[in-house]
């Protein structure tokens, strides 16, 4: 899990960054120089190098000759990450079942129920909270693994595939089936069955990446 830690501007400039190359503002190929990066972001060019040198070690972007150039994420890239989930994510679901708490049980509860609110509303704006929830509902999966590395290693995932993950929950039956899935895998949480919960955890993965192939035909 993530040690605490002060927040610097170039961590700020990172997750601002990171998040609009994967939800798409900054496209493929596109060149951002520091200066532009800087007027647009209204801080010195010192905390974007830094930012972007991480962004570049992610894979994200690439020096190019008048600036960094965009990379993003491809489909291919997505569904690579996906089949990882698929193995990784539902290993850390085994292993969270065996040791999971009553406090973690509850914080995950809590975030279903607030799914099943937003997901009976319309707009954009519960789209994105469906999403957030949706988010952090895997990271209290990861958590409860007790494995820093599955953690860090799923929680990048995740942010990566930001972009279409957004795409597929803002269909309001993925958006339902998704909920279900997450309140099979909660019971069996709930009974400490590693292996049901991992087997419910790959099928939700699954699911998710064949709703992901479908609108990408």
């Amino acid at each position: 899990m993530r040690e605490h830690k002060s927040i610097s501007i170039a961590d700020v400039v990172f997750d601002q960054l990171e998040q609009e190359i994967l939800t798409g503002k900054y496209k493929r190929g596109e060149v951002l120089s520091e200066i532009r990066l800087s007027n647009e972001l209204g801080v010195s060019r010192t905390p974007i190098r830094e930012a972007v040198r991480r962004l570049q070690q992610e894979q994200l972007l690439e020096e190019g000759a008048r600036g960094s150039v965009v990379l993003g994420i491809s489909l291919e890239d997505t569904l690579d990450m996906y089949d990882i989930r698929l193995s990784t994510e539902s290993m850390a679901a085994g292993r969270a079942a065996e040791r999971i708490t009553d406090e973690e049980l509850g914080k995950m509860q809590e975030m279903l129920e607030l799914q099943s609110f937003y997901i009976g509303k319309e707009g954009a704006d519960n789209a994105d909270k469906i999403r957030n929830l949706d988010s952090e509902f895997h990271e209290l999966l990861y958590k409860a693994s007790g494995s820093r590395v599955f953690y860090n290693t799923l929680s990048s995932l995740h942010r990566k595939i930001a972009k279409f993950r957004k795409v597929s929950v803002s269909r309001h039956s993925r958006a339902v089936n998704s909920l279900h899935e997450h309140e099979a895998i909660l019971e069996a949480l709930k009974k400490h069955d590693s292996k049901e919960a991992e087997r419910l955890t790959r099928l939700h993965i699954q699911n998710a990446k064949d709703s992901m192939t479908e609108m990408e035909k």
